[in-house]
């Protein structure tokens, strides 16, 4: 029954009446370029044209309808969507009418019929015209009919600038054309290549390269600009949007070259540029078959798993096809995301979202028991230099014995290996969120002396956009119109996006042996000054003029620079270049469990001066004393 009905629904879905036209116009072609091939083939004269060709024609007339509709159908020129009709369309229909002229002089012979010798090319000539012409004629209106639309619904006309006259370019400005949503014109085109200028693409002028964009802004009018080059990496692109944001105009980018690969580049994929776009640094490649070697087939446990680290970290460990995936998290809501996120996109996954915190070690130990994880991403962790300025026991608690609580539970249960996200404030700290960071390292390698458990930690630098970051407080701040304050006008961190770092992270996992502290190379810093500047002008805004920056001196714990390595440790290469492993510093073990209980005693006391007994354990660590 559920068959019949479908069968009866795709019928009712038939445009019958279309089709209808297009046989009846069909036919009509047929009959217009038979009578035309004798016209022009006599000079014109209907009267020069004997009888017999005449009725010859009209005697073929009916097996040339047959020949129309069996060869059309079987290109598919009666369901083809032709307001979207494209250069494939017409290369189906000039083969179609191929077919039917070549088959005239078999058709002429099989009924003992004579037509001149330059009939059938005539005959093919006016029907390819009759039939494209009609079906090309619709899209044409379409064209036409939106853009009524969009002047009658008060839609503003947006004047847009395309860069990249290439695949891309040319797939984005086909959609804009035929798009019954968009109120886009395409004014000009830009493109590096010379021996474009001059020429048109779909219409559109190629106006000259990237030294002719501010100018073609304000020849044309342009209010936004489209980045069409997906084969181009980050550092090709980064000095051609440099030129575009001293425009002022809204910029939307193509992602990627797989765009064109899977045949997805349309307005839909256009993104926003972005502040790592202008970093003009390549995104970082990692070995994915060494990841999925020692992730595939493995319980993997995250603790912060709804954090903007630790998500990342679930979204790309489910990609490789672990046998469960455990998130564990203390904030529902976050948690409660990933969770909905992952099991919408990987049905597959045998996913358990755990809620709890790693302070507290009894709900720990009865999740190790439960499920015994193999593989341990350990992400959970308060972070906010300033707020733990404010609340050092909080930080204390949460970072180091939230972390002693799972590493000893990942000893307990025979994990095979235990990874701890890391800082570059631990080294050299000078907050207390970067000092209690050094406990963790500390924690692990000391408990990597004795555990079957491979620990490791890796240590690196700010994410771009993550939960506390500077960027989503600069965009909040440009969203309320300013001003975007910076600590300080010399102020540099290094960057990495959050994909980046955790495909680093997990093939720095791959790579463990026990007891490292793995540094990722985070590249060049980068001036948090110019991030607010280019930020605001990514916004459509001047600096300074539309939206000022304010400098509000550095915060209690903060630096003016980061550092990814201590003073004694030495670096080793890795397989990845991006990933070094820093030599262990030594210390006298049994002291430091001494310390570490004295340090547990006082934090669970509420001791105002903790920050004397973090010293202790960590002597890099420097702050301003109280009173």
């Amino acid at each position: 029954m559920k068959k019949l009905n479908d069968i009866r629904v795709g019928i009712l879905r038939i445009p019958v009446t279309r089709i209808a036209l297009l046989v009846v116009s069909d036919l009509m072609a047929i009959l217009l370029a038979s009578v035309l091939s004798l016209y022009v083939r006599y000079d014109f004269q209907f009267m020069a044209v004997p009888r017999n060709f005449w009725d010859a024609v009209l005697q073929v007339y009916p097996y040339n309808i047959v020949i129309l509709l069996i060869c059309f159908n079987i290109f598919k020129l009666y369901n083809s969507v032709w307001r979207y009709a494209s250069d494939t369309e017409l290369i189906n229909n000039v083969t179609a009418v191929f077919l039917c002229a070549v088959l005239q002089p078999l058709l002429l012979w099989a009924l003992d019929k004579h037509l001149p010798l330059s009939y059938p090319f005539y005959y093919g000539l006016f029907l390819l015209f009759f039939t494209a012409g009609v079906r090309f004629s619709y899209r044409i209106m379409r064209l036409f009919q939106n853009r009524r639309l969009n002047h009658r619904l008060g839609l503003a006309r947006v004047n847009c600038m395309v860069v990249g006259a290439g695949a891309a370019g040319n797939a984005i400005m086909k959609e804009i054309e035929t798009s019954s949503y968009l109120s886009i014109h395409v004014a000009c085109v830009i493109d590096d290549n010379p021996g474009c200028h001059g020429k048109y693409l779909r219409g559109v002028p190629i106006v000259g390269g990237r030294e002719s964009i501010p100018e073609s802004v304000e020849k044309y009018n342009i209010d936004e600009i489209i980045i069409a080059i997906p084969s181009a990496d980050r550092s090709k692109i980064k000095p051609i949007l440099e030129i575009c944001k001293e425009t002022g105009c809204k910029m939307r980018i193509l992602p990627g070259m797989y765009q064109i690969i899977n045949g997805e580049v349309n307005v839909s994929k256009l993104r926003e540029v972005q502040i790592e776009d202008l970093l003009g640094r390549d995104p970082i490649e990692v070995n994915v078959d060494e990841i999925l070697g020692y992730v595939s087939g493995k319980v993997v446990l995250v603790t912060g798993g709804g954090g903007s680290i630790g998500s990342e970290l679930c979204r790309q460990i489910a990609q490789h096809t672990p046998r469960q995936l455990l998130i564990f998290d203390i904030y529902e809501n976050s948690t409660y995301e990933i969770q909905q996120e992952l099991q919408q996109k990987y049905p597959k996954l045998d996913l358990k979202v755990l809620i709890g915190s790693v302070r507290n070690a009894a709900r720990v130990e009865s999740i190790f028991r439960q499920y015994h994880p193999d593989i341990v991403y350990h992400a959970a962790a308060h972070k906010h230099v300033p707020l733990m300025e404010d609340s050092p026991n909080e930080a204390i608690k949460n970072n180091v014995f939230g972390t002693l609580n799972v590493a000893k539970a990942a000893d307990t249960c025979g994990a095979r290996r235990f990874v701890l996200i890391s800082t570059d404030k631990a080294v050299n700290p000078t907050n207390i969120m970067g000092a209690s960071k050094r406990i963790c390292e500390m924690v692990i390698q000391n408990l990597n002396r004795t555990s079957k458990t491979e620990y490791v930690a890796v240590r690196f630098g700010n994410v771009l956009g993550s939960n506390g970051s500077v960027i989503p407080l600069f965009k909040k701040q440009i969203e309320q119109g300013g001003p975007v304050t910076v600590t300080h006008p010399d102020i540099i961190r290094y960057f990495m996006t959050i994909p980046e770092a955790v495909s680093l992270v997990l093939q720095a996992g791959a790579y463990a042996k026990g007891g490292e502290i793995f540094v990722l190379d985070m590249g060049e810093p980068v001036k948090i000054l110019d991030l607010a500047r280019n930020l605001i002008q990514l916004s459509g805004y001047k600096v300074n003029e539309d939206i000022k920056i304010e400098f509000t001196g550095l915060r209690a714990g903060e630096k003016m620079y980061e550092e990814l390595l201590m003073d004694e440790e030495g670096l080793r290469e890795t397989a990845n270049k991006m990933i070094y492993i820093g030599k262990p510093i030594t210390y006298d073990a049994d002291n430091f469990e001494h310390q570490l209980q004295e340090l547990y005693e006082a934090c669970q006391d509420e001791e105002c001066d903790i920050r004397e007994k973090v010293k202790e354990i960590v002597p890099t660590y420097q702050y301003e004393r109280m009173g």
